[in-house]
């Protein structure tokens, strides 16, 4: 079994969440991966840059030799900022990604059960994605808390879960 601890993100991950971010660029089996620069161009920096403006959160999974592993992300964009997953401006976009040699071993499953209670904390209803259909086990992960399909942009889904349901009640 697997020891790690998942702790807030602090102002000293920022690098490690554009390590992150770089690693959540999915590419399928066999294709090749992203040029390294990619996360310079707007459409992929607005994820991280400026980290730690209002409404931003998120959680870094550390193993036990305190090293960070994981991380999980939620920031809120805008009409005229939008984000892959971009739903409504009061509906924070997820950002996730593990290390390589690290996935499969729950930290993904802990990584959002973390982020999940501390939107509930924050009385947030919905919280919005983007993935590739292709990643199954992102999928998988996903569909596990309640991210249901609510749109496609190029080859990516658009998902969003539900926190609570109407009458005020958990859903997980």
């Amino acid at each position: 079994m697997m020891k790690y601890i998942i702790r807030p993100v602090i102002e000293n991950d920022i690098a490690f969440l554009w390590d992150m971010l770089y690693e959540s660029l999915f590419a399928p089996e066999g294709q090749e991966p992203f040029n390294k620069e990619i996360i310079n161009e707007p459409l992929i920096s607005k994820y991280v840059e400026g980290w730690g403006r209002p409404g931003d959160f998120g959680f870094i999974a550390m193993n036990n030799e305190d090293k960070p592993v994981g991380s999980v992300t939620a920031r809120y964009f805008s009409e005229s900022n939008k984000g892959y997953g971009f739903i409504d401006k009061d509906v924070p976009e997820l950002g996730m990604a593990i290390l390589k040699e690290y996935r499969g071993t729950g930290i993904g499953t802990a990584l959002l059960e973390e982020l999940f209670k501390e939107a509930r904390r924050k009385k947030i209803g919905r919280i919005s994605l983007s993935v590739d259909p292709s990643n199954k086990a992102a999928m998988r992960l996903y569909q596990r808390f309640g991210f249901e399909e609510v749109g496609k942009i190029g080859t990516s889904l658009t998902m969003v879960a539900n926190l609570v349901d109407f009458d005020g009640q958990d859903r997980n």
